[in-house]
């Protein structure tokens, strides 16, 4: 039973470092726009500084991991991430508002990516998607966690209820750290891996050093990551703003803008552990293109049809396939590369997912400020999408390397 405690374990490290660290954010934008005066084009750079925060350590989170250990790198990854919530929480305009939310960025980036890479340890190809699948559930708790919670801490604490929220964030943040410092064990006892080939490249001798350009000198990674960062690109684009175009552009009060997320975090809690157990089975290509296509009809709705049934069906049917393009992106890494070099692939591609991502807030914030509307930046979300599916229908990888890891007991 220990590999699923620490499925459960890491899926609340994933809540507390996404589901709060970053999605809170979308909760608490309208709010907090208001009170520091701030324009779209700002907004959408407090959520880039967060996801240059991420994107720096998640490209150290392996090797951190490697070193230390995840158990290690996952709890103080989630102690800065909450530490930064609080202090997001003193903000006072814009410059404070950006440097905490890029502290709290920097502790989800490691938290995040040393528990994905958890799971070519703990679980063999056969229930690595539905492993990863699982984890990123966290996120979903995120959107039903604040989803209600926010407009009735709005609603009782009047301007300084986002204040509260963000305190609110990073204590139960760093309740979780104890939690997965106590729980998460960074491989099986009896499992004789060495945490540095299990994090990094592996070596093919006893006397040779980590060949760590084997992961980047892989064409089929090289391929993951771009096909990523299409991802990162589009769907922050429809979180970040989501409850902001519910509230100035479609007439939705707080409290029923908050509904809808939390609606869309209910439709999304078994989309990973869905498309991660159909990509087990029908393979991951065509699987990580089906979501793409979801997503993509999902962002044209939500900027063609600005009715509540537009709008409630743009989050249901972005709900329905929400995580799952990290949860088969983790698995495509094991598969391709084996379990030893699957979580130093996957911090390499996720380096493309966070460029993708760290860019595209800003780009749509500006965009609204031009346009008058978000519709035109769900528009590029849309288009962005469609590019991923492209790219995911062109993926070839290998057969994976030889040296599965048996299947541990429960």
């Amino acid at each position: 039973m220990k590999r699923w405690s620490v499925l459960a374990a890491g899926t609340l490290a994933v809540f507390g470092a996404l589901g709060l660290g970053r999605f809170g954010y979308t909760a608490l934008l309208p709010a907090m726009q208001g009170a520091l005066l701030l324009d779209n084009t700002q907004a959408g750079a407090l959520a880039s500084v967060n996801l240059a925060g991420y994107l720096a350590m998640s490209v150290l989170g392996g090797a951190l991991a490697s070193r230390y250990g995840a158990r290690w790198v996952i709890a103080l990854g989630l102690v800065v991430a909450g530490a930064g919530m609080l202090l997001t929480g003193t903000a006072e305009g814009f410059g404070t508002a950006a440097l905490w939310r890029g502290v709290t960025g920097v502790g989800s980036g490691a938290a995040n990516v040393a528990t994905m890479g958890l799971w070519a340890a703990w679980f063999t190809a056969r229930r690595r998607g539905l492993a990863a699948g699982i984890a990123v559930t966290g996120s979903s708790l995120g959107l039903i966690f604040a989803g209600p919670l926010v407009p009735w801490l709005l609603a009782t604490g009047a301007a300084a209820g986002w204040r509260t929220a963000w305190y609110l964030f990073g204590g139960v943040t760093l309740a979780i750290a104890l939690i997965a410092l106590m729980v998460i064990r960074s491989r099986p006892e009896h499992e004789t891996v060495d945490l540095a080939t299990a994090y990094g490249a592996p070596a093919h001798g006893r006397g040779e050093g980590l060949r760590w350009g084997l992961v980047y000198r892989s064409g089929p990674v090289w391929h993951l990551g771009l096909v990523y960062s299409t991802f990162g690109f589009a769907y922050i684009i429809f979180v970040t703003f989501f409850i902001k175009r519910l509230v100035a552009e479609g007439g939705y009060s707080r409290a029923d803008a908050g509904a809808l997320f939390m609606t869309m975090g209910i439709c999304s809690l078994a989309c990973g552990a869905l498309w991660g157990a159909v990509s087990d089975r029908i393979g991951r290509r065509l699987a990580l293109a089906a979501v793409f296509a979801i997503h993509a009809v999902a962002y044209a709705v939500f900027a063609l049809w600005p009715t509540p049934a537009g709008f409630t069906l743009a989050a249901v049917l972005f709900g329905l396939a929400a995580w799952s393009i990290p949860a088969i992106m983790a698995a495509t890494c094991g598969d391709v590369l084996g379990p030893r070099l699957a979580p130093a692939a996957l911090g390499f591609v996720t380096l493309f997912f966070g460029v993708g991502q760290a860019l595209a807030p800003s780009v749509a914030g500006a965009m609204a400020d031009r346009a008058g509307s978000f519709a035109p930046a769900y528009l590029l979300a849309a288009g962005v999408a469609l590019l991923g599916a492209l790219g995911a229908l062109t993926l070839r990888p290998p057969a994976p390397p030889a040296g599965e890891y048996p299947d541990h007991a429960p």
